[in-house]
């Protein structure tokens, strides 16, 4: 499942606390910068896709999808990073729905693979009960632990 794939590749982190959603999104990047699927510019473009359109990349309360628009000249591979903060982070003040904890950052440039990664993540964020589990992960052995118990 897509759990286990994302430990495999090394694509996770995290974090107790940062300092607001900008650092929040630069935190999620940094396993796909340090892996080479994106560029050090990658976090700054979703920082300003979000300033321009708003939160959008926060699909549900508690969890995150930061991704860059199409053709991002700092994607250079194609992967899903998963980052979780223990405290939440709000993306806009005004609506306490828009606050996240659990990040899946996107970054692609195979749009087969971009689509299959999509449709995993699909499947994992249409289930309640594991959208749950995800908000009480700590460590890498919980994600593996998700993947197996939601695998079976």
């Amino acid at each position: 499942m897509l759990l286990a794939d994302i430990v495999q590749a090394g694509y996770f982190s995290f974090i107790d606390e940062v300092s607001g959603w900008e650092d929040s999104i630069r935190h999620s990047c940094t396993s796909l910068v340090k892996a080479g699927i994106v560029g050090e510019g990658y976090a700054d473009e979703i920082i300003n896709c979000v300033r321009t359109h708003g939160p959008y990349i926060v699909l549900m309360p508690g969890i995150a999808l930061p991704h860059s628009a199409e053709n991002s000249a700092n994607a250079r591979g194609t992967a899903i990073a998963f980052t979780k903060i223990k405290k939440p982070v709000s993306f806009d003040d005004a609506d306490s729905e828009k606050t996240a904890s659990v990040f899946f950052t996107l970054a692609a440039t195979d749009t087969e693979q971009h689509l299959k990664n999509m449709r995993a993540l699909f499947k994992m964020l249409t289930n309640e009960e594991l959208c749950a589990d995800l908000q009480k992960v700590e460590s890498e052995s919980d994600l593996l632990a998700l993947d197996k118990k939601y695998s079976e």
